[in-house]
């Protein structure tokens, strides 16, 4: 048996708990990163998805979250999946990112469209944990559309089926799937969705069962979540009372057999 910790962060560009992304100082939104990369090493995780996350934009200082969470959360490698670029006086440039403590042997990045602001998108990549490979993709959907989000399920399955056909000999385990979905599992919407077609791969489970993790200060819905496969097994999940973003990480270990 391998334990393996994965957690789930939308991180909110670095602003904290401010509430409007743009007016908060470049000293400031790195000081709350450092305090999050204090936090991811102290947590010790195997894995760390994240979303929004900034590679050099203006309205999040302009300098690059990843190598600061990177450097002082102790990790050995990285890798960005950037979803929106708009250069010019007001330049964007953000995603998902994985960090880890394991080789990241395999990673590939997919928006799902071709806007400059706003896109969603997932990053997959496989881990060499101990010479096994463990597939994992991290995604963010659409927060205000239903539509979209399913049809952004849709992409991502479509996009599943091909990697298992291709890759699946090198894998340990089925894939492993989290983040934000921005939408709770009691609604029907790309949640459960996505969970009903996971099934297709086996009785895959979903974490957390209950507990929310948005909004930070008072958490009334769940919106971050991580899918794991049934060569799972004695899984734990938390959800810590963290305010450095208006989301909450998850904390999810299990056992790969």
């Amino acid at each position: 048996m391998h334990r393996v910790r994965i957690v789930t962060y939308n991180i909110a560009h670095g602003r904290g708990l401010a509430p409007i992304q743009g007016m908060t100082s470049r000293r400031r939104i790195r000081a709350t990163l450092i305090k999050i990369a204090h936090l991811l090493a102290e947590l010790q995780p195997d894995i760390v998805a994240l979303q929004e996350i900034d590679e050099n934009s203006r309205w999040a200082g302009n300098f690059n979250h990843l190598d600061v969470l990177r450097e002082y959360g102790g990790f050995d490698h990285a890798v960005f999946g950037i979803n929106n670029r708009r250069a010019g006086l007001i330049n964007l440039s953000y995603g998902n990112a994985f960090l880890s403590r394991h080789p990241i042997t395999e990673w590939e990045n997919t928006a799902f469209g071709c806007g400059k602001v706003g896109e969603k998108g997932f990053l997959y990549a496989e881990i060499d944990l101990l010479g096994r490979r463990i597939p994992v993709a991290n995604m963010h959907l659409h927060y205000g559309s239903r539509l979209l989000r399913i049809r952004q399920v849709d992409h991502f399955l479509a996009y599943l089926h091909n990697k298992q056909r291709d890759r699946r000999h090198h894998w340990a385990v089925s894939p492993v799937v989290c983040g934000d979905l921005n939408n709770t599992l009691h609604a029907s919407d790309a949640t459960a969705t996505l969970l009903s077609h996971l099934h297709d791969y086996g009785d895959y489970s979903l974490h957390p069962k209950e507990g929310g993790t948005f909004p930070s200060p008072v958490p009334t819905r769940t919106l971050d979540f991580v899918f794991l496969p049934p060569d799972a097994v004695h899984i734990q999940t938390q959800i810590p009372r963290i305010y450095f973003s208006d989301h909450l990480p998850v904390i999810v270990d299990f056992e790969v057999n």
